[in-house]
């Protein structure tokens, strides 16, 4: 049995996946029979990373009221900062702006402004190259795309591990006659593109429940009333982890079509709950799951695309099961188990299959 630090970062007030996948791999940790907390350090706003950075290194993780920490497992910025003689990171989120959002992000920026994010970007990135192939023990990523954001440093070594599903009660009920996507709505996760789908002529007819919230909301609501979609469309908020088990379980689909995602836990849930994803070709993590044709589609980020894919799905059942049921064949092979073993070194991470 050991004690367990799960460290992770957080802004203020938010929810999110690096949230569940803390909770989650801190559940397991406990399932397996070891002592496990998260600790969250902060994540500050533009212009404050420094004094965030400075922060968690300088947090002590060498004992708890119940004596020696034994392990540190950090996942995203700038929790990796955390020191101690035991640390695995296993990665999902360095600062995305400085990486490969840094052209669209810096584009819209003042000439002074882009001058000063540029220095804090080398800061940054010099930092992080420190800490993740000096101030950790091992290194994991979360996902090949991650792995591809930190390829201008050949000397960081690091493995990709996949995360399994929360341990939920997923399950399928049936193949409905809507089409589930859930997400926090923010720019990056392109619930309008589903939207804009559903307004093509493949599109038509077909219905889609859209959960979470977040600061596309208003616009996503007057996007569903100006393509007059009200009857087929539901943004329904926040969604409660029964609703959450209750969409997936009685969806066609999901549909999953953001840009660049580090990983993307929905993939996997839906794959738990027996069901096929469409995402995108530039969607990230999701493409390494998903495999066009496998267990579901990867299409052009396009209304089109999207709504060709989901037409297929919606106007053959049999298929959306057939692939569905690839999709839980392969969240069975990721599991808790055997990624807490990996973490803690007691088995070596494995590439569980190959989409290319």
């Amino acid at each position: 049995m050991k004690r367990i630090a799960v460290v992770t970062s957080s802004p203020p007030l938010a929810e999110g996946g690096h949230l569940v996948i803390a909770r989650a791999l801190t559940e397991a940790l406990r399932e397996a029979g070891h002592q496990a907390d998260i600790i969250v350090t902060p994540q500050n706003r533009f212009g404050r990373q420094a004094s965030a950075y400075l922060a968690t290194w300088l947090t002590d993780v060498g004992l708890s009221d119940r004596g020696p920490i034994d392990q540190v497992i950090s996942l995203r910025f700038p929790s990796y900062a955390i020191r101690h003689r035991h640390h695995v990171c296993w990665l999902n989120h360095t600062m995305r702006e400085y990486y490969d959002l840094w052209d669209t992000f810096s584009a819209g920026l003042s000439g002074r402004g882009r001058i000063k994010e540029g220095i804090r970007r080398r800061l940054i990135h010099a930092a992080d190259r420190y800490l993740l192939t000096r101030n950790v023990t091992k290194l994991f990523v979360q996902s090949e795309t991650i792995l591809e954001r930190l390829s201008m440093w050949p000397e960081l070594r690091a493995s990709v591990l996949y995360p399994p599903a929360p341990d939920r009660q997923y399950h399928c009920d049936r193949y409905g006659d809507f089409v589930f996507m859930v997400s926090r709505l923010t720019p990056l996760k392109r619930a309008d593109l589903l939207i804009r789908a559903l307004a093509t002529a493949d599109g038509e007819g077909i219905k889609a429940v859209i959960g979470g919230d977040g600061e596309e909301h208003a616009r996503l609501a007057a996007l569903v009333k100006e393509l007059d979609l009200g009857d087929r469309v539901q943004l329904v908020g926040t969604v409660s982890q029964p609703a959450l088990l209750h969409y997936l379980a009685h969806c066609r689909a999901v549909c999953f079509p953001p840009l660049a995602e580090d990983y993307g836990f929905v993939t996997v849930e839906a794959f738990s709950s027996r069901k096929a994803v469409v995402t995108c070709t530039d969607s990230g993590g999701p493409v390494e799951l998903v495999a066009d044709g496998e267990r579901g589609f990867v299409v052009a980020p396009t209304p089109e695309s999207l709504a060709a894919a989901l037409r297929r799905l919606m106007d053959d059942s049999a298929l959306a099961e057939k692939l569905g049921q690839n999709g839980l064949d392969l969240a069975r092979t990721i599991t808790w188990p055997d990624t807490i073993d990996v973490l803690l070194g007691a088995k070596t991470a494995v590439q569980y299959f190959r989409t290319t």
